[in-house]
């Protein structure tokens, strides 16, 4: 994969992010599947994490 491919990340609190998908995410990250151009991974994000709360916001008290 070149250096110009990138990963979308998730974490355990479904927050997304990027990395260079050449390299293992930190811990406490995910790959989500999806691989690709840097633009074309944060358009993917942007599609899908509709609400930016972490999870444990989200969960009803």
């Amino acid at each position: 994969m070149s250096a110009d491919h990138y990963q979308v990340v998730r974490n355990g609190e479904e927050q997304y992010s990027i990395w260079p998908a050449d390299q293992q995410p930190p811990d406490g990250w995910r790959p989500e599947g999806t691989v690709g151009p840097k633009q074309d991974c944060l358009d993917h994000i942007e599609e899908i994490w509709t609400d930016m709360r972490p999870l444990s916001a989200r969960r009803p008290r």
